[in-house]
């Protein structure tokens, strides 16, 4: 995990000397600092400046959550999570995984725009606060927690010199002709002279004093100078302070001041722009071009034109620009937001928009479910990443109107592959569980949401649950007729007798879901991991030649299709049995590209998986310290993902032979030395120790063939349930399983 996820500044930090020291005294004192202000003020800008001058501090990092985005006031536990970089499989409740997280960590979690969510955030930094003594919380929001201990941080607005200062930066990027930063008159060289104040600075002290040095009123100012002089929109403030003197007497001055400079920037945007702002106010977080064309074209903003306009925005400062993983992607500050969606209810348009967003995210997951199976998967994992806030949106949106209760489901259950893919098992959870509690008159979707929520109980670990979604799916779905579904529950069925060790079962349920597959012509990813499952049974039960066929066709399969996911499952099975030959240098390299895979998908339990089976290869090689360094740094991460090893003696196989093969040759004390080396490891540093090929293996591949092998006598003790690999003409590599 990279120690700070804070967003790098797109431009130069101006002023605030003053307020940044004090901000890191005060951070230095207390453990709970709320930064709280006025709209556009710079909290959150001034709050990221002290977090990152105060990183050094911190051995975990800094962190920071962003929550405007969020509605949903359940959700704040699950955006903490994904802030801090955790997946969590099980089905404990996300505060109790963050407890357990920070318990023990010196980590600066930043807490930015909480005051729509303090009703339930307050309580949760409040339990966050009394179980991790490492834990500071800096808050940013435009009211205090009112929680103990709770220490707040007024923020003002600029002072003259700065804020002169920053209308002079801004307005320079914008391409405006220079403006006068001096806001004093200088002295003449060596005569102690006044010279007379550079022309037109008495203008831009003016301006900045009548925007009451809010800076994000003076950014917007800066962004209209290229058009408009100093003396131009002092008058234009004019008449617009006279406009609203009298229709907002109940609100207070900086508010009013806000309120105006935005409102001004309104009236100076085109017609098309205005609309175009309005619109936008319906997304959640960032956006991309793509979605604002659908969403926000109509006949009044034709599509091929929103580019345009949304230049228009952007070069105003009302949009900001940012580059993702998934690419180039847009975002209103909050406040803009909150004035375009003012305008947007003042049209009576709200609810139109807000349905035509929803249609896009789902056609969005929709894309994102087939592509999966495709040379896309890289991409479909960032852009749902990027595009998380704007599903829950949809989600939401979806959940809220009764008669859209199945397209709930059906989103829901269309992103499975973002909670079992991705690593988002427990709020995948959350979403399905909700969808199904109504009742849709869909089948179909409803369907879809039962076996999805089964599959995702099945990996937490939770077979009753599990059994119960994919029982009514399965009953449901012989009712209605719908073999596609009936196969989904039978192979989830399937896959939760593998996990429990009944193997004939587990093979005999989803062979009969495969047989299923093929006979409806249904080709993903899921069918391939039934496939991968059915190898792993086999090979648990001891036919690891059958097990390695299935599995080089799926890898075949995969890399026809540019699959990568299930290829990292399918590459486990054959590592392992390159392990059973001995061949150390080829399961190391197997291996490797699985780590790498789920790593980069966050899919913890086969990443789990297989550096447990590298921790055995590498035992094998003769570097059992190594390998007891990687044994104990899967065990945090088995705690994050639920009962170890599901509880399966068949997937425990390679690291208990690990373990006995370890110990013996380091010893207890030292093997437990070890073991808590890697138990303090994050887990970023786990997969690049991993990857990095530390141990024999890392100078030579293989292991030589003199080389001694303290650990493969015949005494050994084999996994549960295998025998010699067919063909195997020394005996040698007769352990074999999962």
């Amino acid at each position: 995990m990279r120690r700070s996820n804070l967003p790098a500044e797109l431009n130069r930090f101006v002023g605030r000397t003053a307020e940044q020291a004090a901000l890191t005294a005060l951070l230095e004192a207390s453990r709970l600092v709320t930064v709280v202000g006025v709209g556009g003020v710079g909290k959150t800008r001034l709050a990221l400046r002290a977090a990152a001058e105060a990183q050094k501090r911190y051995g975990e990092g800094v962190r920071l959550a962003a929550l405007a985005p969020l509605r949903d006031p359940d959700l704040v536990a699950y955006a903490l999570v994904e802030a801090l970089g955790l997946t969590d499989h099980t089905p404990r409740p996300p505060r109790e995984v963050l407890v357990e997280h920070l318990a023990e960590r010196r980590t600066l979690l930043v807490v930015d725009g909480f005051e729509h969510l303090v009703e339930s955030c307050a309580p949760l930094l409040r339990e966050l606060l009394a179980h991790a003594p490492g834990l500071t919380v800096l808050a940013v929001g435009r009211r205090p927690l009112r929680v103990a201990g709770e220490a707040v941080f007024p923020l003002a607005p600029m002072g003259e010199a700065d804020a002169v200062a920053l209308l002079a930066e801004r307005a320079a990027e914008a391409g405006a002709p220079v403006v006068p930063a001096a806001p004093v008159a200088s002295l003449a060289a060596g005569t102690g002279t006044a010279l007379p104040p550079e022309p037109g600075a008495e203008a831009v002290r003016e301006l900045c004093r009548r925007l009451d040095g809010i800076p994000l009123a003076l950014e917007l100012a800066a962004g209209r100078l290229p058009l408009l002089s100093v003396e131009q929109m002092l008058h234009r403030l004019d008449d617009r302070f006279r406009l609203l003197a009298d229709g907002e007497r109940g609100v207070l001055p900086r508010h009013r001041t806000l309120r105006t400079a935005i409102g001004w920037s309104h009236e100076l945007c085109t017609p098309e722009e205005r609309l175009l702002w309005a619109r936008l106010s319906v997304f959640a977080g960032p956006f991309d071009l793509e979605a604002v064309e659908y969403v926000c074209g109509s006949r009044e903003l034709p599509p091929e034109r929103v580019l345009d306009h949304l230049g228009g925005l952007l070069a105003q400062s009302l949009v900001s620009r940012e580059d993702t993983p998934a690419g180039p992607a847009y975002r209103l500050l909050d406040t803009v937001a909150a004035y375009g969606a003012e305008w947007l209810a003042a049209l009576g348009d709200t609810e139109r928009m807000r349905r035509r967003h929803r249609d896009w995210y789902m056609g969005l997951a929709t894309w994102c479910e087939l592509e999966w199976f495709s040379p896309r998967q890289p991409e479909v994992a960032a852009r749902t990443d990027a595009a998380l806030p704007n599903l829950r949106a949809a989600l939401d949106l979806c959940l809220e109107l009764p008669d859209d209760a199945h397209l709930a489901q059906h989103l829901a259950g269309t992103l499975w592959f973002a909670w079992v893919g991705c690593g988002r098992l427990s709020e995948g959870r959350l979403w399905l569980e909700r969808a199904v509690a109504l009742e849709s008159g869909h089948e179909e979707a409803r369907l879809k949401a039962l076996w999805v929520l089964g599959y995702v109980a099945v990996l937490q670990g939770d077979g009753t649950a599990a059994v119960a979604a994919l029982h009514e799916c399965g009953e449901r779905a012989r009712t209605s007729r719908n073999a596609l579904a009936e196969a989904y529950a039978t192979h989830r069925l399937g896959c939760l007798a593998l996990l429990s060790d009944d193997l004939p079962r587990a093979e005999a349920l989803i062979g009969r879901a495969l047989d299923s597959y093929r006979e409806l012509g249904e080709l993903n990813s899921n069918v391939l991991m039934g496939r991968v499952e059915v190898a792993m049974a086999r090979a648990f039960r001891g036919d690891l030649e059958g097990a390695v066929a299935i599995c080089r066709e799926v890898r075949e399969i995969c890399e026809e299709r540019g699959e990568l996911w299930t290829r990292a499952y399918a590459l486990y099975v054959l590592a392992y049995s390159a392990w059973t030959r001995d061949a150390y240098g080829e399961a190391r390299e197997l291996l490797t590209e699985c780590v790498s895979i789920n790593h980069a998908f966050r899919d913890l339990v086969g990443l789990v998986l297989a550096i447990e089976l590298l921790a055995l290869v590498t035992v094998s090689e003769g570097d059992p310290a190594e390998a007891a360094v990687l044994q104990g740094a899967v065990v945090p991460v088995w705690d994050t993902v639920g009962v170890r090893l599901f509880g399966s003696e068949a997937f425990d196989g390679p690291r208990a032979l690990c373990e006995r093969r370890a110990e013996e040759a380091l010893g207890e004390e030292a093997f437990g030395v070890a073991v808590r080396e890697g138990r303090g490891l994050p887990l970023d540093a786990v997969v690049e120790r991993a990857l990095a090929g530390r141990g024999d293996a890392a100078a030579g591949g293989p292991a030589d063939a003199a080389a001694p092998r303290p650990f493969r006598t015949a005494g050994s003790a084999r996994l549960p349930g295998t025998r010699k690999p067919a063909g195997s003409p020394t005996g040698k590599g007769g352990e074999a399983a999962g």
